[in-house]
């Protein structure tokens, strides 16, 4: 029998064990009958496909200042936890996903202890968006990056990063999900009763600061579009918070939860208002006009004007270099003109035609890695082993 492959992998959170499951499905079919050993950090997804776990992931999984702040001691032993494990384990490859905060400083202390263990991290960080210093200072620790966007690797490149390959989105893989049948194109193609997706974010502080103006706005085209149904898909977890929250809208939408659900709205929805972030993207490629906003404290909002360097933070318009879909930031936010750029995205015309055109382009150019990430990252972990230490420079 030959020699077991021997994998680390780090995911500090629920999205990460997405990805590293993925991963491992093409990685047992490339290697065939070659045995897989794993250990390292993830939840029960990973331990059930042979994870020996070296710590809980749940003692990682927090987000927040706060929260942060709190377990600080518990995260920096569980950082030197990792790295002791993962060189003492001296496995063929490291795999970091995403977490770059955790990740990326055990990833570092691993090449301290051990230079010779090939690592590659999965989700670029934003260093295109802001703290831009840190991909020079991934570059000695890190060999390659795999990107979810196809503007990422020349991003690197242009700031003295790792290696990069864009291996293409996940998204790419749940294009039939996004996209409407028979009945559903129906609905969506009733521009007298359109359904609206109100998409206020996944975070409690975006909640607290959107919800208010999201609101007026529902009212506001509710006044204009009386027939129309306004959805909103909200994470379990966040359900209460924004129940309270529509408790006193004017006009309530229709909240639901979980993903069949989700998807559902997508597929049936003409138009959405949404919290800046990822799901713009998801928005996109279900071919859904969008207006996107973003609230938040005053303080932050200074800071990350400060920080945040680019004429868009919006996936689909930095994928075009164009802006297509817009966007309302702190105060130009309002209700009256996030109303007025929904109204305007529902009937047929050139402000829903021109976001429908640039989604066909940010599809095509999101094609350009082929239709399976996983087996990509897969693929590019592999060359890496198989240029040698040398290439790894």
């Amino acid at each position: 029998m030959s020699r077991p492959f021997r994998l680390a992998i780090i995911a500090g959170e629920a999205s990460g064990d997405a990805l590293a499951t993925r991963f491992l499905a093409a990685l047992r079919a490339r290697l065939g009958e070659r045995p897989l050993v794993l250990t390292g950090v993830g939840g029960e997804s990973l331990i059930a496909q042979g994870l020996v776990p070296l710590f809980p992931q749940a003692d990682i999984a927090v987000m927040g200042f706060g929260p942060v702040i709190a377990r600080l001691p518990l995260l920096l032993r569980r950082m030197s936890d990792a790295a002791k494990g993962i060189a003492a384990f001296a496995p063929d490859l490291l795999l970091t996903i995403d977490s770059p905060d955790f990740s990326l400083r055990v990833a570092k202390k691993v090449r301290a202890r051990a230079p010779a263990i090939p690592i590659v991290h999965w989700v670029c960080p934003s260093v295109w968006a802001w703290r831009s210093g840190r991909a020079r200072r991934m570059a000695p620790h890190v060999d390659r990056i795999l990107a979810l966007l196809p503007f990422e690797p020349a991003a690197l490149a242009r700031l003295h990063g790792p290696s990069t390959i864009y291996v293409g989105h996940p998204l790419m893989e749940r294009l039939a999900d996004l996209r409407p049948n028979a009945d559903e194109a129906a609905r969506r193609a009733d521009s007298g009763r359109p359904e609206i997706l109100i998409l206020p974010g996944s975070r409690r502080s975006e909640i607290n600061h959107l919800m208010p103006a999201f609101g007026q706005a529902v009212a506001l085209i509710a006044a204009e579009r009386p027939q129309a149904r306004f959805v909103l898909p909200a994470v379990v977890h966040l359900r209460g918070l924004i129940g309270e929250a529509v408790a006193s809208w004017p006009v309530k939408p229709d909240i639901v939860t979980g993903e069949v659900n989700k998807l559902a709205a997508f597929r049936g929805a003409r138009a959405a208002l949404a919290a800046s972030g990822t799901v713009t993207l998801e928005l996109a490629l279900a071919q859904i006009p969008t207006v996107a906003a973003y609230r938040g404290a005053n303080w932050e909002a200074a800071i990350a004007k400060r920080l945040i360097k680019l004429p868009s933070v919006i996936l689909p318009n930095l994928i075009l270099g164009r802006s297509i879909v817009p966007e309302f930031i702190q105060e130009t936010a309002t209700p009256g003109t996030l109303s007025r750029e929904v109204l305007a995205i529902i009937p047929e015309g050139e402000p829903r035609a021109r976001q429908l055109v640039g989604f066909d382009e940010v599809e095509m150019i999101m094609r350009s890695a082929g239709t399976s990430p996983a087996a990509n990252a897969v693929e590019a972990a592999l060359a890496l082993l198989e240029s040698g230490p040398a290439a790894r420079v």
